[in-house]
């Protein structure tokens, strides 16, 4: 079994910062892609942010490019988001979700390729 928890939620006012962790523990391997996804009330969930193991590639949603960050911790079994100039539109629970690979593994925002989901942590930004 793989277990992820994400930490580091919270309530900010615009233009603000957090910094999201996610821990993974368990049955894990050293060749994986992990993601952050966040889904507000009404909305499908959407990829913010992907990273591999392989060559620490990453990719962003177009809408929080040059505010959020991903990077990871490999001793830790950890991957962060470092999100910043936060705004209203970006209140949503976020979730971290893991794959594994045999081969090289590829960045995705999409849902459908990511097999392990963590339980989610809110982030509320006020105006």
């Amino acid at each position: 079994q793989v277990q992820l928890v994400e930490s580091g939620g919270g309530s900010v006012q615009a233009g603000g910062s957090l910094r999201l962790s996610c821990t993974v523990s368990g049955k894990t391997y050293s060749k994986y892609r992990m993601g952050w996804f966040r889904q507000a009330p009404g909305k499908e969930r959407e990829g913010v942010a992907t990273i591999t193991t392989s060559d620490s590639t990453t990719d962003y949603a177009d809408s929080v490019k040059g505010r959020f960050t991903i990077s990871q911790d490999n001793g830790k079994n950890t991957i962060y988001l470092q999100m910043t100039s936060l705004k209203p539109e970006d209140t949503a629970m976020y979730y971290c979700a893991v794959t594994y690979f045999l081969g090289s593994p590829t960045p995705s925002l999409a849902r459908r390729d990511y097999d392990y989901w963590g339980q989610g942590t809110q982030v509320t930004v006020s105006s």
